[in-house]
């Protein structure tokens, strides 16, 4: 029935999306649509991936680099395209001044740059290999997924942030590192990289707090309509806190002691942080993520090196 009404609401909006057909975007629009900011967090992570092979080397950077600009602008930068033409409704209730809902992306410009993007992405990746390739298609299918009717999979908070946090970070640590080795990352290696994704769907509900009342309306469960705003932090928290709990427990398991201090101090401060977090996280969610995520992805890279070293000792 939701599905329904959602293919009803856009058709209905057939003739505005129309209208502006014939107009070009500004440059500025479509750097808007791909949000830039959105594409650090599988940037970092391919870098992770990278480096905690040793596959960061002189010789090996023009590819690392190339992976990067894959792993962000084109595939995170599509994701968002798609996401953003595909919650143009939403949107215009939430958040009326995105670049779709208040038409400086005209016609169904946002579309267009969507399946672009998704096109050249995957003429990138077959430059760099056939296991590069295959994690490309596997992201550009979530990204699709994650918004497109009639999966939507974002309708359903629990599945939309697990497959989020799996693109974000999980994949393209674990195919910046395949790639570069052209061998089965290790076990230690896998479940690190399968842990920071996990903790990643905490921070994707961090995103949604913003975003309650147009998700109600739509019919959106993300994990705060659900469950309400409190109960929803601390799940957001907990996931966070194992997530990387797991990961010290590792780095202490493959004798890196060093790192798994690090990393516990790094969580003990978010863990601080997280006690205001969950008394009002409508009103810190943002402030959280400006402190704690900067502390989790910095975790992240000291991790890799930490692999790095212990694979090259």
């Amino acid at each position: 029935m939701r599905v329904g009404l959602y293919h009803y609401r856009m058709s209905s909006n057939a003739i505005s999306i129309g209208s502006g057909e014939s107009q070009l975007p500004k440059p500025r629009a479509v750097l808007e649509l791909l949000k830039p900011i959105t594409w650090f967090p599988p940037m970092w992570a391919f870098a992770c991936g990278a480096i905690s092979v040793g596959g960061a080397t002189l010789e090996r950077w023009p590819y690392v680099l190339l992976g990067i600009l894959l792993a962000g602008p084109l595939v995170c930068g599509t994701s968002q395209a798609i996401n953003d033409w595909y919650d143009r409704e939403v949107d215009a209730i939430n958040e009326p001044h995105r670049v779709i809902p208040s038409g400086r992306m005209p016609g169904r410009w946002g579309l267009y740059i969507a399946l672009g993007g998704s096109a050249i992405s995957m003429l990138v990746a077959l430059v760099l290999g056939p296991v590069v390739t295959a994690a490309a298609a596997i992201g550009l299918v979530f990204a699709w997924a994650y918004s497109m009717p009639p999966f939507r999979l974002k309708e359903n908070g629990w599945l939309g942030n697990a497959t989020c946090g799996f693109a974000y970070e999980s994949l393209p640590w674990i195919t910046a590192a395949a790639a570069a080795t052209q061998v089965l990352p290790t076990n230690e290696l896998l479940a690190v990289a399968l842990l920071y994704g996990l903790g990643a769907h905490g921070i994707m509900t961090l995103n949604d707090f913003k975003a309650i009342e147009g998700d109600r309306k739509l019919g959106i469960r993300s994990l705060p309509v659900q469950l309400g705003p409190i109960p929803a932090a601390r799940i957001a928290a907990a996931t966070m806190a194992l997530s990387q709990a797991a990961v010290i427990a590792i780095l202490f398991t493959i004798d890196a002691p060093v790192a798994a201090s690090l990393v516990a101090a790094l969580l003990t401060v978010q863990l601080v942080c997280m006690t205001r977090l969950v008394t009002h996280p409508i009103r810190y969610a943002v402030w959280y993520s400006a402190i704690g995520v900067g502390l989790y992805v910095t975790g992240m890279m000291i991790t890799a090196i930490a692999l790095a070293l212990i694979g090259g000792a």
